[in-house]
């Protein structure tokens, strides 16, 4: 009687670990997120079923509030109701999904796994376990989701045991040959390291200060420098004329983060400048809900807010690649990097704008995922972030 009043508590507090664990930032460590279906499929009701989806997710998500806190400037109260709500399409879809009938849970389990990957449920689709795919079948492609998906569905079956102990072995192996992603010699990403004025200040010093970065990189031989998300502020006419006058007689090209103003609210983009002009590159798919994207101001009849494109410009061509681009927040979901991969890119280019995140494992989440998705479609990585 006493071990089944302390199984719940027991499943829920390792379904906390193990979020904690695997989303921490260590690449090698992202595996860990496979114990979280077997604790799903042992829940004894659909309650404890929504608690150890509930403790997965927001300790996956742990350092949304404090992140929040900071980019807004406030205490953390409006971070903790943006962690709450984040989690409710995770719980939800989970609790309502989970069933005591064993021979249905693989295939509840499964549609559970399709939600959490693609819009609406998918917008909010972090911490999937899918993305350690990177790490155990590194190369495979889609060969690799193919077996990570069957794994999973393997997890909440009564042969479980014998699914992890053979993901364990591949597990091992994995992180004993693990390499990091490849990088192409003559593509740079350059970190910053300008906290919040990056993107706020945006005076002709500052404009200058950046081309000389791109400059330097051209120096060393680079043909392609990525600065990191909104480096340049607002893409205007007059900051387009500024860089390709600064960049004149430099082979390289820039591609560097921008926001671009609509009619109703902003896009978050990528530009590529160099000497022979400028022009808008990327428009960001999934900005971040909540601070970035706010669809419910439309339905207010007001403006503002950044432009979502969901399955917009998956891949965009420069020089003779095919890149696959991810700003910021596309880099902690599925669907923008699948979606992606589907046109099978030469490179994965992935910026960010992180300064806010500073005392978080957010950055090095975003990092972990990439290149855990670049091992596994075996893609040059290029990076740029700034912090």
């Amino acid at each position: 009687m006493r071990h089944e009043r302390a199984r719940p508590a027991v499943l829920v507090g390792l379904s906390v670990a193990t979020g904690w664990i695997a989303w921490s930032g260590v690449v090698l460590l992202l595996p860990v997120s496979l114990l979280f279906p077997v604790l799903w499929s042992m829940a004894t009701s659909r309650k404890i079923a929504a608690l150890i989806a509930a403790g997965y997710f927001l300790a996956a998500s742990r350092g949304l509030p404090q992140g929040v806190a900071a980019f807004y400037q406030s205490d953390l109260w409006p971070g903790l109701l943006l962690w709450l709500c984040a989690s409710l399409s995770f719980v939800v879809v989970h609790t309502v999904l989970w069933t005591a009938n064993a021979r249905a849970q693989p295939f509840c389990y499964f549609i559970a796994c399709v939600l959490m990957a693609v819009p609406p449920f998918g917008i909010t689709g972090w911490a999937h376990p899918v993305t350690a795919a990177g790490i155990l079948f590194s190369g495979w492609g889609w060969w690799g989701i193919a077996v990570m998906t069957a794994g999973l569905i393997g997890l909440v079956t009564r042969v479980w045991p014998a699914v992890a102990m053979a993901l364990v072995s591949v597990w091992l192996w994995s992180a004993a040959t693990w390499t990091d992603p490849t990088l192409l010699g003559r593509w740079r990403g350059v970190d910053l390291h300008l906290g919040s004025s990056l993107g706020r200040e945006t005076g002709l010093q500052r404009h200058r200060d950046l081309i000389q970065i791109v400059r330097g990189a051209a120096s060393d031989e680079a043909t392609f420098v990525a600065l990191p998300e909104s480096a340049l502020g607002v893409w205007t006419p007059t900051v387009k004329r500024q860089w390709v006058q600064g960049l004149n007689g430099t082979p390289a090209t820039a591609i560097v983060g921008a926001t671009v103003i609509i009619e109703d609210g902003y896009d978050n983009v990528l530009v590529a400048i160099s000497d022979w002009g400028g022009k808008v590159l990327y428009r960001q798919r999934m900005p971040v809900p909540g601070s970035m994207w706010q669809p419910w101001r439309a339905w207010l009849g007001q403006s503002g807010g950044a432009r979502a494109d969901f399955f917009a410009n998956p891949i965009v061509e420069l020089g003779e690649r095919r890149v696959a681009p991810l700003i910021c927040y596309e880099q902690l979901i599925v669907w923008p990097v699948l979606q992606s991969m589907l046109h099978d890119p030469d490179i994965i280019l992935a910026v960010g704008n992180g300064w806010w995140t500073a005392g978080t494992s957010i950055v090095d989440i975003q990092r972990a995922s990439f290149a855990a998705w670049a091992r596994l479609f075996a893609k040059p990585l290029v990076v740029s972030f700034n912090t």
